[in-house]
């Protein structure tokens, strides 16, 4: 509003049809909130904007910088769009398409017509069939609570000693800089130490993804959902999943991080004595999330009604796990100084290039 009171910017924006356009960063929120805090406070910061803009008589267009996996504001683009709610400016979408994943999704002619069909209809479904997505007093309360409860176990995952550590040792992490992938360098600065504000989220969310634990895109939501639950909530969570379509569509593409993970890829690590305690912290989460996620949906297994995009996950995660199993070794006889190390190092960083390719939108 401050911005809008002032003559001249408010000149500027006239000269130019009074549209404002505002972007939106995913990757960096889920980063630094987890995924449910940050989705939801992009969601409400979205209703705040477009309710001043609208107050000024000022069209707003937000620029959603998503990435390509759940944990950096992707997933199911049509769905993802559907279920913004009714005080949401939802005239224009903008939005980023990563170059890791234009191939995959506008490659041939047929990819194309889908997915542009996909984003084309996205913002038209809510007015064609009435739909107002209405998200009720008591809904936002308990998305607030499940936020902050989520939020309060991914912080701590954050503060924990061997988090930063367990990165730099045993993901790729510090490979990305190695390899051209993504739109900018692999972390800011040029501090010795690691901290986790300089990564980029690319590297931060594709290192999860190498290591198959999928972190940023569930982590906190099973403590959050079972601490509801506990208090007999049960009635209320499953509610809140069938009625708002919001909270169903973030659930759904968090279930689809879970389908990617594969936590027998580096179970070897589980008696490791300086990062076995760090990586069954993971693992529990990655339980605990997997099954109050289908107790609240009311489904026997992940994606239960999205046979074709199970499938296909299945195929592809089969296809990349040798490659997988090849780079874990790889890391292992570096961190051991093996003679070759210069030879591992190599082999680690060309895997990147194979595995993000397979896994589609794992970066």
């Amino acid at each position: 509003q401050s911005l809008f009171d002032l003559p001249d910017y408010r000149s500027h924006l006239e000269q130019r049809g009074s549209r404002q356009t505002m972007m939106l960063g995913f990757s960096d929120g889920t980063k630094d909130g987890g995924y449910l805090k940050a989705n939801w406070s992009i969601l409400k910061t979205k209703e705040v904007l477009s309710k001043v803009c609208s107050k000024n008589g000022i069209d707003a267009i937000f620029f959603d910088g998503r990435g390509g996996p759940p944990a950096r504001g992707g997933g199911k683009t049509h769905r993802f769009y559907a279920a913004q709610t009714k005080d949401i400016a939802n005239n224009e979408i903008q939005l980023t398409i990563q170059g890791q994943t234009i191939t995959s999704t506008y490659g041939t002619k047929e990819q194309f017509m889908h997915n542009s069909e996909q984003l084309l209809t996205a913002g038209l479904s809510n007015n064609l069939f009435g739909k107002e997505n209405i998200i009720s007093k008591e809904s936002r309360k308990l998305l607030e609570e499940l936020s902050d409860l989520s939020f309060a176990k991914y912080d701590a995952l954050k503060q924990h000693e061997m988090f930063i550590s367990y990165l730099e040792n045993r993901s790729t992490l510090k490979y990305y800089t190695k390899a051209n992938i993504g739109s900018r360098p692999g972390k800011r600065g040029q501090k010795a130490k690691l901290e986790l504000t300089d990564l980029r989220a690319i590297s931060f969310v594709g290192s999860w993804s190498q290591l198959k634990q999928n972190v940023p895109g569930y982590f906190g939501i099973g403590t959050a959902i079972k601490k509801l639950k506990d208090e007999g909530r049960l009635k209320e969570l499953k509610k809140l999943f069938r009625e708002v379509p919001f909270f169903e569509t973030l659930m759904l593409n968090s279930m689809m991080s879970l389908s990617k993970c594969y936590f027998e890829l580096t179970s070897y690590m589980k008696d490791d004595e300086e990062y076995g305690d760090f990586w069954n912290i993971l693992h529990e989460e990655f339980m605990l999330s997997k099954e109050m996620l289908l107790l609240i949906s009311n489904s026997k297994i992940l994606m239960e009604h999205e046979a074709v995009s199970r499938e296909s996950i299945r195929i592809r995660e089969n296809i990349v796990l040798p490659l997988l199993v090849i780079q874990q070794y790889a890391l292992h006889q570096v961190s051991e100084n093996s003679e070759y190390k210069t030879l591992y190092e190599k082999i680690v960083t060309r895997s990147l290039y194979g595995n993000i390719n397979a896994s589609r939108n794992s970066a």
